[in-house]
């Protein structure tokens, strides 16, 4: 698993880490699993605050893995009650770090897999294709359905992603279950360029959309 330790919360940009060499960003609508997965992919229980009330996370927040070395939660999207001052403002910080962070390396988007794809999941991936930074996307709480169920919808995101010439990349994810974590935790070492986990865990691989991992839709 990769340790990571709590490092700073962000408002504005002029805070981001100085000593950044590589960074891969966590994002998805509110209670779709988000801090779930980074708490799992880092083997820990509160890195991320999980929370019962959606939109609760208002920031970037930058957790260190690893010498210049950031995972960065962002603000979950999509909660109705957030006010929309606060909307627009937390659109306006993350859109800003998405599109103009050099040290990004790659965007891992977080969708319930009994509700993949929502309009605002499409205007996201729509939007940040345009920086060229790669996406993978965890299909999350994949345990809630079972395997005849998980795998049509694995195969329908994927097509979703060529439909859209989106050459992101795909994988079912729960994080209770431990389901996925080697194959996701392969994907952002690679991005943060950092080496391989050694020897691997016990955790339960899930089908991908190729037999390796970050395999491309062609």
């Amino acid at each position: 698993m990769l340790n990571a330790s709590f490092q700073i919360t962000v408002a504005e940009l002029a805070q981001l880490p100085p000593d950044s060499l590589a960074e891969v960003a966590f994002a998805g609508r509110s209670n779709a699993g988000k801090s779930s997965a980074i708490n799992a992919i880092t083997n820990q229980k509160r890195l991320a605050f999980v929370s019962k009330t959606p939109g609760r996370t208002q920031h970037l927040n930058f957790f260190r893995a690893g010498q210049g070395r950031y995972l960065v939660d962002l603000p979950g999207y999509g909660y109705a009650k957030t006010p929309m001052v606060e909307q627009k403002r937390w659109q306006a910080l993350v859109g800003s770090y998405l599109a103009g962070r050099p040290q990004l390396a790659g965007l891992v988007l977080i969708m319930d897999i009994r509700h993949p794809f929502t309009d605002l999941d499409l205007m996201l991936l729509d939007w940040f294709q345009a920086s060229g930074k790669p996406v993978h996307i965890l299909l999350s709480k994949a345990d809630k359905l079972s395997r005849n169920q998980s795998l049509p919808v694995l195969r329908a995101a994927q097509a979703t992603l060529a439909e859209r010439g989106n050459p992101g990349s795909v994988q079912l994810f729960s994080s209770p279950k431990h389901m996925g974590l080697d194959e996701a935790e392969a994907v952002i070492r690679n991005w943060l360029q950092m080496p391989p986990a050694k020897g691997g865990d016990k955790a339960k691989k899930c089908p991908t959309q190729g037999e390796k991992v970050g395999h491309q839709v062609p």
